[in-house]
């Protein structure tokens, strides 16, 4: 079993930057992937990023690309999203989600195995 809890969400003007962090506990050896997720009131869940434990490998949803960094700490068991030059449409609750084996579309939430509360991230203008 793997449990994510993530933080560092709030509120920010426009064009400010957050850090969200999500710290991964369990059987964190299972976790082959990890993402970000982030769903609007009234909108679906959308895929924000996503990045490979083995070779670094990421993925970016063309929203934020350029804007947002997805980095992990293999050490802390911690995967994190730098989120630059915020707009107000990046308002959302942010989820991290771990999926526990390899191939699959890590732009997919079906993709994922286990996921987190959510932190909610509010960009004003």
């Amino acid at each position: 079993q793997v449990q994510l809890v993530e933080s560092g969400g709030g509120l920010v003007q426009a064009g400010g930057s957050l850090r969200l962090s999500c710290a991964a506990s369990g059987r964190t050896f299972s976790s082959y992937r990890m993402g970000w997720f982030r769903q609007a009131p009234g909108k679906a869940r959308e895929f924000v990023a996503a990045i490979r434990w083995t070779g670094g490998t990421t993925y970016y949803a063309d929203s934020v690309k350029g804007r947002f960094t997805i980095s992990g700490d293999a050490a802390k068991s911690t995967v994190y999203l730098q989120m630059n030059s915020l707009k107000p449409e990046d308002t959302a609750v942010y989820y991290c989600a771990a999926r526990t084996s390899g191939w699959g579309a890590p732009r997919a939430p079906d993709d994922y195995d286990y996921w987190g509360q959510g932190t909610q991230v509010t960009v004003s203008s």
